[in-house]
């Protein structure tokens, strides 16, 4: 008979080991050496079975104890039908086997057969919120800046009025789980018996069923339906903002709330404003006469006209503020500024008499100083 390998050598763990840490070196065996995921190793049975063996004595304090102090004789041997045929003796209370398996097949499924863990798993009759909606609504500029209130339709899922979400009529406790809404099975593995626990498939994990399945929702509980609903939006809305309408999103299952609907703005430009933030730019064009001698100008704002005074000599690209005459942005509660940007625009085409004045115009001394060292460069580098 071939001689039992100490069992802390098994495991590979230390004489001092802890117990987290000899559990943890037996999840990792059973993982490495499990019989399912090694059936072109003939040696991997025999290797999870003396995983098992040694785990049962070095997880059990008196059992430790014992072999600490006598060896495998202090424990009779190893345990019930050692490495040669387990048996399944350790309590299986002290290791949590669904997380070996759910980390090896996937959680609530694979080689057996929808193994869940001891004691089930009843997730799927349990109350979840639905999901979030996010759609997307156009505005103009106006809507945008001053607000605005928008109706719009959107197709959303309501529980039916015809059977008040119930799915059918005249409700009995489901004959096939007795109310429970799972169903128990024995399931036959190497480790020995396990219990698994799966959704009724007859109620669906709720317990009750129906004589009469509802016409209006098809049993469902639920129905679709086109609903008007209106939003206020605020002043100052901008494109990629997004607004909140709590509980009109998909709907929950099994009684779990409603997900929320978020509204994103994509908002138009204007044919003159200018956004940036919440400051806004226009451009004012200036006549040559406007711009040399000066004036008095009306700038339209998002609030009116208001009388701005143009310094003599303005120039293209020069600035000017107006302050508070911004985005009053109630969404954000921040109020902007206006720029004012000017642009000498120049006439392309002048009449006789127009032409005749510029003339006698260049003929004066208009230079300025710029236009002087300019002149003074074009000379020094004749």
């Amino acid at each position: 008979m071939a001689t039992k390998r100490d069992y802390y050598e098994v495991l590979g763990v230390d004489k001092n080991a802890s117990d987290a840490e000899i559990k943890s070196a037996f999840r990792k065996k059973a993982k490495q050496f499990h019989p399912d995921l090694n059936k072109d190793d003939p040696s991997a049975a025999e290797k999870f079975k003396e995983a098992q063996e040694a785990y049962e004595v070095l997880s059990d304090e008196a059992k430790r104890k014992m072999y600490d102090q006598y060896g495998h004789a202090g424990v009779g041997g190893g345990a019930a039908g050692g490495p040669g045929g387990y048996s399944g003796g350790f309590n299986a209370s002290d290791f949590d086997f669904g997380d070996i398996f759910d980390t090896i097949f996937g959680a609530g499924g694979g080689g057996f057969g929808g193994f869940s863990g001891f004691g089930g798993n009843s997730s799927s009759s349990r109350a979840s919120r639905g999901s979030d909606v996010l759609m997307r609504m156009d505005l103009d500029f106006e809507e945008a800046i001053y607000g605005c209130e928008k109706k719009f339709s959107l197709d959303v899922v309501e529980e039916c009025d015809e059977c008040h979400g119930n799915g059918g009529f005249d409700r009995e406790e489901c004959k096939t789980c007795h109310g429970s809404g799972t169903i128990t099975s024995q399931q036959q593995t190497i480790l020995g018996a396990f219990m698994s626990r799966t959704t009724c498939p007859d109620c669906n994990g709720k317990g009750v069923t129906y004589k009469r399945k509802c016409s209006e929702c098809n049993g469902k509980g639920r129905i679709k339906k086109k609903k008007n609903l209106t939003i206020n939006i605020p002043a100052g809305i901008a494109s990629g903002d997004r607004q909140r309408l709590s509980g009109k999103g998909n709907p929950g299952a099994n009684g779990g709330p409603n997900g929320d609907l978020y509204i994103e703005f994509v908002v138009d430009e204007h044919d003159y404003f200018e956004r940036e933030n919440d400051d806004i730019y226009l451009e004012v064009p200036l006549t040559l006469t406007e711009a040399i001698l000066g004036c008095k100008k009306t700038i339209p704002t998002l609030y009116g006209n208001v009388k701005v005074n143009v310094a003599p000599g303005t120039d293209s690209g020069d600035k000017e503020r107006i302050k508070g005459k911004g985005v009053d942005n109630k969404f954000h509660r921040h109020k902007g500024d206006m720029y004012i940007v000017f642009k000498v625009d120049l006439p392309k085409k002048l009449n006789r008499e127009q032409k005749s004045l510029i003339e006698k115009l260049a003929n004066t001394d208009m230079d300025t100083e710029a236009t002087k060292d300019f002149q003074k460069f074009v000379r020094k580098n004749d």
